[in-house]
């Protein structure tokens, strides 16, 4: 099995590029936003490779890091996810986004990749959310909250605060995350205007 490709940029495809070794050329399949990453033909590359083997064809998948091959693997464990989607994804998010999306159950932002419809966005972070944290500098506590909120399971006061500021335009990672601090500062025990108030102060530092 195939894990890494050190060699010479050959040529580029709609969706693959071409790396020489040592005059071998692996015709590479990655996501269009590694595609960009790579450099022009003729220079250096190398890849993280993930081998997939099947009876009539050997297919490379090519990844800028470990990490993005491991989200590569980890988002294929969730049904209705292959390979197709898996690139989607890994196109539209990097790595990083991506685990915090997951972390903090945000579909909408899973779901903006191309053939990501809301029941597997959902299926992503509900599957995967417990492997997230371990790819993303993710606060646990905003991603206890964030996973509450979804399940509402939160106290009313903190779902109010965070519901408010989603309606004064800051998206709902961004609202839990500060209103996940307003609770640290204030305690449990703070009603919604102190939490609202604390998490706007939060927004604008």
């Amino acid at each position: 099995m195939i894990g890494k490709l050190k060699g010479v940029i050959d040529s580029y495809g709609e969706d693959f590029v071409v790396v020489d070794v040592h005059g071998v050329g692996y015709v590479v399949h990655c996501s269009s936003r590694t595609l960009q990453a790579l450099p022009a033909e003729g220079e250096a590359a190398t890849l993280a490779i993930e081998t997939h083997v099947r009876e009539d064809q050997i297919r490379l998948f090519g990844f800028l890091s470990d990490v993005e091959r491991e989200w590569f693997r980890l988002l294929q464990t969730v049904q209705g996810v292959g390979t197709k989607v898996a690139l989607a994804v890994l196109s539209t998010l990097p790595p990083a986004e991506l685990a915090s999306a997951v972390a903090m159950r945000d579909k909408a932002m899973v779901a903006r990749a191309p053939g990501v419809g809301p029941k597997v966005a959902e299926r992503i972070c509900t599957e995967l959310k417990d492997k997230a944290p371990a790819y993303a500098s993710v606060d646990p506590t905003v991603a206890k909250l964030s996973g509450a909120l979804a399940d509402k399971r939160a106290p009313q006061p903190v779902a109010d605060a965070v519901s408010a500021l989603v309606n004064l335009g800051y998206g709902q990672p961004q609202a839990a995350a500060a209103v996940a601090a307003a609770v640290r500062a204030a305690g449990d025990g703070a009603d919604t205007a102190k939490l609202i108030r604390l998490g706007l102060k939060e927004l604008s530092t």
